[in-house]
């Protein structure tokens, strides 16, 4: 569970985090670290493809700025994951809402 989000700060299960993260079932990743930093690509996200969530959903920061391209969306809906990407505020609240019925992983830049 998502206690709380701010610009550039998160809480999930009690813990806080000031760097992006990608929050799994049993364990959260701080850190997560992207090749071009705004702009999203497979590699950034082959541990999370290699797990095989049912629900991947993408923050994309408060305001929107990393990019998600249509190669990327593709390759995932390709492994037959449901995908819901959006600005963070409203990602945490799709995580929070679905994390209980679906292996569902968040990956969320915290920051723009």
């Amino acid at each position: 569970m998502i206690e709380s989000y701010g610009f550039g700060k998160i809480t999930v299960d009690g813990k806080k985090y000031r760097s992006d993260i990608v929050i799994y079932p049993e364990r959260t990743v701080d850190g997560w670290w992207r090749a071009q930093g705004h702009d999203l690509y497979q590699e950034d996200i082959r541990e999370i493809l290699e797990y095989g969530p049912r629900l991947l959903i993408i923050g994309t920061g408060k305001f929107g700025m990393m990019k998600v391209g249509e190669s990327v969306r593709n390759i995932i809906r390709d492994r037959g994951i449901e995908l819901i990407v959006s600005n963070t505020p409203e990602a945490v609240r799709s995580y929070n809402e679905a994390s209980g019925a679906k292996k569902t992983v968040a990956a969320l830049h915290l920051t723009c």
